[in-house]
């Protein structure tokens, strides 16, 4: 069985179900694309497990990105593994899924039925995830939103819904951490991250002239995205506004603390959509539509768009109200509830055991309904 990780959401979120599937007698090797560089499986607990590199970075272009990995993975596929299992909706994950396809080897695919239903918010994710579900052979929705639109669309695979296997690693790391800081603060903290596609171009003048703008009250934590190009513009748009510090990438523990002591997220990033919620923080979502509905549901995230006078007006709603704050100020779990790897794993055992590759093992828990 082959995990496949191009990017640091797949390795964090498929490290709970490599060390499941492992707790079984079931080790995964892992496929490592080389789309995010520097991308190193001792960061994310994996170093245990054998990994092959594929070499291939990622592009300006996903699709030739897709094509890429697809090219580079077909041949790993020789000697017809039992299972591929992707995660996401990442063009590493479509371009192993499509090599998959092309040499008959089942696929499982983690996060599987999110949807905008909306091509192009986001693009290219919306058109990969609903490519990859099409001929998925194994498909975990983390929720059960997730599983009706499959249903919907009517999938051959088999759906299974398991929570967010990302909820596991953020209570794993969030064990880890440090106390948070006593120091009284004369104004309220806000964290700030960006870096969807859709916001790289006029929405990023918009979200800066909100970020100024709250500055004013307000102290902003700005973790600026890997990504050279866009980081060097949000600098040039920033960097002179007073109470705006703009940090560089952070680690998913750094990246967990800075929420968690945080009065306030705002973030386009889908998994902070998920993060947000399970550690009680208040959450604008800088996007028009997503593909994670729950947090919106469970009135732990507002979405708000890139409009720089909403934005300061929803953010200043929740900070003058302690009403407001308290409400969003809860923990909840709308995305899962930290065992989802558990059930993954346990899936793909009994899976795998009725195809003939298993001795008769348990059935997985009693959460994951079968199609």
């Amino acid at each position: 069985m082959r995990l496949v990780i191009g990017t640091r959401p797949e390795a964090i979120k498929l490290a709970p179900v490599a060390h499941a599937l492992a707790a079984r007698g079931l080790p995964p090797s892992l496929i490592l694309t080389g789309q995010h560089p520097g991308l190193e499986p001792g960061d994310f607990g994996l170093s245990a497990f054998d990994a092959v590199r594929l070499g291939c970075p990622g592009e300006d272009n996903p699709h030739r990105h897709v094509q890429a990995v697809s090219s580079a993975f077909l041949p790993q596929l020789a000697d017809s593994p039992d299972l591929i299992v992707v995660q996401g909706d990442t063009s590493s994950a479509l371009g192993a899924s499509l090599a998959a396809f092309t040499a008959g080897v089942p696929v499982a695919h983690v996060e599987a039925g999110l949807r905008t239903h909306d091509p192009s918010l986001p693009w290219p994710e919306e058109e990969y995830r609903t490519a990859i579900d099409r001929d998925a052979d194994l498909l975990f929705a983390p929720t059960v939103s997730a599983a009706s639109n499959l249903r919907k669309e009517q999938v051959a695979g088999q759906i299974h819904v398991t929570g967010n296997s990302g909820i596991d690693a953020v209570l794993a790391a969030e064990a880890q951490l440090p106390p948070p800081s006593l120091r009284e603060r004369s104004q309220p903290l806000i964290l700030v991250t960006c870096h969807r596609r859709e916001s790289w171009g006029e929405a990023i003048e918009s979200i800066a002239a909100a970020i100024a703008e709250l500055a004013d009250f307000a102290e902003i934590q700005f973790v600026l995205h890997p990504n050279p190009a866009l980081a060097e513009r949000l600098r040039r748009l920033l960097v002179s506004v007073r109470n705006v510090w703009l940090l560089g990438p952070q680690t998913h523990a750094e990246l967990l603390r800075l929420m968690r002591d945080a009065d306030l997220v705002l973030s386009d990033s889908g998994g902070i959509q998920e993060e947000a919620p399970a550690l009680g923080v208040p959450l604008l979502v800088l996007r028009d539509k997503t593909e994670r509905p729950e947090g919106i549901a469970a009135g732990t995230a507002r979405l708000v768009g890139t409009d720089p006078a909403r934005i300061l007006r929803e953010a200043r709603a929740i900070l003058a109200d302690p009403v407001a704050a308290a409400a969003m100020r809860r923990r909840c779990f709308p995305y899962g509830d930290g065992r989802a790897g558990v059930r993954i794993a346990a899936i793909i055992e009994e899976w795998l055991e009725r195809r003939g590759r298993l001795s008769p093992l348990s059935a997985p828990p009693a959460l994951s309904s079968g199609r």
